[in-house]
């Protein structure tokens, strides 16, 4: 076990919830923050997030607050685990509370959908100054972190030490941190899967097969493997953690959300209907525009992500977009 640290968890979701419950485990001083006024009474009074990890309790060591200044003061690290969409907003909330030298990780995965920037490059226009930023991805889903299920991601960061950094204090018996510098490569690899996840639930709504399953999580990864590398990652990025494994997961396990949505978009339900029913967010809905626009900003193609943008959007059915796809000119298999 590292040496006591505090830390502070921004957002009391399923994932900056999981990630509190390990970190508490680990002997950290946790303060997980929501903005939820009635959240946090429910957790402080219960001693667990019945709302998204229910049966799952709260280590002693896990305080609740929804005053954000009281959770980051004094912390080694901050840790950001909301929804994309929402990620500015409590990047500036915090920005005056920060302490100077803090390590910032960031656990949220997508795109901005105005700038098309990345989690990282929006926490570091509204915190920016002396504090690093790891971002951290890979296969993990929230339920079996904070059961403590084996599980393995990646610190990636521009920063060694701050990297590592994050691999010592986070780290327990069922939670390995590999570190990396390739920052853009796994957070494409993080945001991107979310889309292909989308597609891969609606293969299987559709009932064509594990032969199609296979196909689309292999081009599905190509097509990610283009983008990062035109935002400057690395190909072989994306055959580790936050690609291939990170893509598998989010498109064959039963706790995807995104993979849920494609499921029911499969089955010829609205997607209206689909969203109205969830309590968490498929960020993939989200990313699926942004991704497409960062695309055509380099010049990439990206046909399975224009298919599902189509879907989305209502302009194709799923089988109709299926269709599309394998009628596409075929070509190399291997890009030039």
């Amino acid at each position: 076990m590292s040496e006591r640290e505090q830390i502070a968890v921004l957002g009391a979701g399923s994932w900056g919830t999981a990630l509190a419950v390990h970190l508490g485990k680990q002997g950290h001083d946790v303060r997980l923050w929501a903005r939820d006024g009635r959240l946090v009474d429910e957790m402080t009074k219960q001693g667990t997030n019945a709302r998204y990890l229910p049966r799952l309790r709260l280590p002693e060591m896990v305080t609740s607050t929804g005053n954000m200044a009281a959770a980051i003061k004094g912390a080694r690290f901050v840790v950001f685990a909301v929804p994309s969409h929402g990620l500015r907003a409590v990047a500036s909330d915090a920005a005056e509370s920060v302490e100077r030298n803090a390590v910032l990780v960031s656990a949220t995965k997508g795109l901005e959908t105005n700038s098309l920037s990345r989690m990282s490059r929006v926490i570091d226009e509204e915190v920016g100054g002396s504090s690093p930023i790891v971002v951290l991805s890979g296969p993990s889903f929230a339920a079996e972190v904070a059961q403590g299920l084996p599980t393995a991601v990646v610190a990636a960061s521009s920063d060694a030490d701050a990297s590592a950094q994050v691999q010592h204090s986070f780290r327990g018996n069922t939670f390995r941190l590999y570190a990396s510098d390739d920052v853009a490569g796994v957070e494409m690899g993080g945001a991107m899967k979310n889309i292909i996840a989308i597609a891969a639930g609606a293969v299987e709504g559709l009932g064509l097969g594990h032969n199609s399953m296979a196909a689309l999580i292999t081009r599905g990864l190509t097509e990610i493997s283009r983008l990062a590398c035109a935002e400057g990652g690395r190909r072989e990025t994306l055959s580790g953690l936050s690609g291939l494994g990170d893509l598998v997961l989010t498109c064959t396990g039963d706790l995807s959300r995104n993979r849920h949505v494609g499921i029911e978009l499969g089955r010829g339900r609205p997607l209206d209907e689909i969203i109205t029913g969830m309590r968490m967010v498929a960020e993939g809905v989200r990313t699926t525009g942004a991704a497409l626009a960062l695309g055509a900003r380099h010049g990439i193609e990206l046909p399975i992500t224009a298919e599902m943008a189509a879907v989305l959007d209502g302009r194709r059915s799923p089988k109709a977009a299926v269709e599309a796809l394998m009628g596409r000119r075929q070509r190399l298999e291997v890009d030039g």
